[in-house]
């Protein structure tokens, strides 16, 4: 572009007008450019790249945990990664993990650390201001973590009232919590291995997350933890990814939808949390 602008400088073709519409056209070139990076990855760069980058959690079991013998990321979360990352045409030695609090999930999609985000990250219309979703490929509910006998006698939320509940920052389990049961007290730690281990220790009464999430470090220390078995929301998962990037987020909605069809969601299922939770029936993924 540059040899050619001299070239046309130097023997006078460009006109005053012809020279305002070639900057024009270089000008619109780079803010389409921009407005694509804006949006985030498309399928095909991807593929291009060879490469993902997904952000999961490392500590929550059968979910997202981090499997200290090989250094990598286990559990549903991390095999649905794989599927969409195999659908992309990317082998998993290429998918580069990353650790997200739930704190960090929306920011991380936003500044482009990531390209997406499976983390037990629950589709509500809040977050869909700032990001967007594909899925959900499960539904999930809140429920209840106590000591493994139950000693605070605590069969669903109207029992906590009086009773300190472990939860952590940001996550809808925490909102329920203040809005609707204002009378328990909240303590708010970094992460759910950190609530389990208060709970331990006789520091909170109940841990509140996720059905899902709770199972798991009750089948991880079964003498230690029960989960109350009574859920009290729905929790739709999804995937998340930049706001604008729609031709990203359908192709994840087809991927999910041929793992409901063709067995890979349940094969990952079954891998994983279902080695202490009976298979869910897959959602009707939401497309908007």
């Amino acid at each position: 572009m540059t040899t050619s602008w001299h070239q046309a400088h130097s023997i006078g073709r460009f006109s005053a007008l012809g020279i305002t519409a070639f900057a024009l056209a270089v000008s619109a070139s780079a803010c389409s450019d921009d407005a694509q990076s804006a949006a985030g990855p498309t399928p095909d760069d991807l593929t291009q790249a060879g490469a993902v980058t997904i952000g999961t959690t490392f500590d929550q079991p059968g979910f997202g945990s981090l499997n200290t013998a090989t250094g990598e990321p286990e559990g549903f979360d991390v095999e649905i990664g794989k599927i969409i990352a195999a659908d992309l045409g990317i082998a998993p030695a290429d998918i580069t993990w990353v650790d997200v609090a739930s704190t960090q999930r929306e920011t991380l999609i936003e500044d482009g650390t990531v390209d997406l985000v499976i983390a037990t990250f629950t589709i509500t219309d809040q977050r869909k201001e700032a990001i967007s979703f594909a899925g959900p490929y499960l539904i999930a509910g809140q429920d209840l973590m106590v000591a493994k006998g139950n000693p605070a006698s605590i069969l669903g939320p109207e029992d906590l009232a009086g009773k300190t509940v472990c939860s952590v920052p940001e996550a809808t389990s925490t909102r329920k919590i203040k809005q609707d049961y204002p009378e328990a007290e909240l303590a708010l730690f970094d992460d759910y291995s950190a609530c389990a281990q208060a709970l331990k220790d006789g520091q909170v009464d109940a841990v509140t997350s996720d059905n899902v999430v709770l199972y798991g470090f009750a089948a991880d220390e079964p003498d230690a933890f029960e989960v109350v078995g009574n859920p009290f929301t729905e929790e739709p998962y999804g995937i998340g990814l930049q706001q604008t990037n729609s031709e990203l987020r359908n192709f994840i909605d087809d991927s999910l939808e041929e793992s409901f069809a063709d067995g890979s969601w349940l094969a990952a299922w079954e891998a994983t949390a279902g080695q202490f939770m009976p298979a869910p029936t897959p959602p009707e993924v939401d497309r908007y």
